[in-house]
């Protein structure tokens, strides 16, 4: 997943591991209370949980809400459209890793049986 691009106008993402809610409802401009229930909306967004709950989100995490907040409020589709949006994106995704793999495999095998025959 690559940062969306309508997101300009957000601070940079730090190179940091993890991330807290605060953190990530400052770098997405989006109050923790959306981020929260945009968890149970998305199942692609599931922050690490540790003591007390506390959630601590990852980079791609923080790429995901960007993606999510660009969809909803920047492009105007509903909870259900972006859903479908991100679920169609990660087919793609999987498509294309398939499809690479296969050729990987496809190329392994030839040479295997140019071996075999030589």
């Amino acid at each position: 997943m690559l940062e969306a691009s309508n997101n300009k106008e957000l601070p940079p993402i730090p190179g940091k591991r993890y991330f807290t809610i605060g953190e990530v409802s400052s770098l997405c401009d989006v109050k923790p209370h959306v981020l929260r229930y945009w968890e149970q909306e998305f199942p692609q967004l599931k922050p690490m949980k540790r003591r007390g709950n506390r959630r601590y989100y990852q980079r791609q995490d923080v790429i995901l809400v960007r993606q999510i907040r660009g969809l909803l409020y920047e492009q105007g589709f509903t909870i259900g459209g972006a859903r479908q949006q991100l679920v169609g994106e990660d087919a793609k995704e999987d498509r294309i890793q398939s499809g690479i793999v296969i050729k990987q495999v496809i190329a392994e095998l030839e040479h295997l049986l140019r071996e075999l025959k030589s």
